[in-house]
């Protein structure tokens, strides 16, 4: 097995340890085949991810093994990887950020197969740019999931925001809307558990906002978590720590009833950046100023 390979990225040459260890082991994906991904999809996935603070969620010996969630940026980092430090409920800490396909890379070789990257950028870490909407089913419903997302959309339609999905490559869609970074997060957050509320009083056979497992029975549950300070979401086109290494993927309104959450993944996904792009290509110039969220909000329960 090779210790050791350098790959030019960029402006750098980055140094991939152990670059045959396997870490999908039914499907035999390596370490460099990780890190050939994120350069790969680096032109497409960089615009929803620089400058954002990363919490890196790593598996050293693959999917089967041990893994964890490195925030804090250790001192053995290199100098060239920007980082922000950020308040938080244990004081300080200071996060990596992502700046260019090298970063992608060198996390990758860091067997952090899951980058979870902030709704804010390290600029303005108090001021999302997204409000984001996770819909996790309790139950092998397709259809009702993808009824959930559309329900979704109309509702952020409704509330004045431009609303666009992607699957997270896990078991759900991910339904988001681009924010002018006016608002921060308290705010973001108060208005995303609004527009929770309104969808389970409309839609009561479809969501839940109960934290539960246990009480959510077969809905498909609305997570506005995400919202908060500090808190992360997958991004687009990162890799997902299960069998076939699926992918959280952007897809377009109309793909949404033949498209599942994990349907793309490592092996498919260039393809289908070959044949159609990146369907949030234009998504900050959808950005909205969310103003005073409980007008918003009034739209919908007028």
């Amino acid at each position: 097995m090779s210790e050791e390979r350098r790959v030019r990225v960029g402006r750098r040459s980055i140094t991939i340890t152990r670059p045959d260890k396997v870490l999908f082991p039914d499907d035999g994906i390596t370490k460099a085949d990780l890190v050939d991904h994120y350069v790969r999809v680096a032109d497409v996935m960089l615009p929803h991810v620089r400058d954002r603070p990363v919490s890196m969620k790593r598996y050293p010996e693959g999917i089967e093994g041990q893994v964890f969630y490195q925030k804090r940026v250790p001192d053995w980092f290199p100098d060239w990887i920007p980082h922000v430090e950020v308040r938080t409920s244990k004081g300080p800490h200071v996060y990596a950020v992502i700046a260019d396909a090298a970063t992608l890379a060198f996390l990758a070789n860091q067997a952090c197969i899951e980058p979870h990257t902030w709704l804010s950028r390290a600029d303005r870490p108090d001021h999302p740019d997204l409000v984001v909407f996770d819909l996790d089913p309790s139950a092998d419903d397709l259809p009702m999931l993808r009824r959930g997302a559309r329900a979704m959309r109309g509702l952020l339609e409704e509330a004045g925001l431009v609303p666009f999905v992607k699957t997270s490559g896990s078991k759900g869609y991910h339904v988001v809307a681009p924010l002018d970074r006016s608002a921060d997060h308290e705010t973001v957050r108060m208005f995303a558990e609004g527009v929770a509320e309104v969808a389970v009083d409309r839609h009561p056979d479809v969501f839940t906002t109960q934290f539960r497992k246990a009480k959510r029975g077969d809905l498909v549950f609305l997570d506005v978590m995400r919202n908060g300070y500090g808190a992360t979401v997958i991004p687009p086109y990162a890799v997902r720590a299960f069998p076939g290494a699926p992918v959280a993927a952007p897809i377009e309104w109309d793909e949404l009833g033949r498209v599942e959450p994990r349907t793309f993944t490592m092996t498919t996904l260039p393809r289908r950046l070959a044949r159609r792009g990146d369907p949030w290509a234009g998504v900050r110039r959808r950005a909205r100023a969310l103003g005073d969220p409980d007008r918003r909000l009034a739209r919908l329960h007028d």
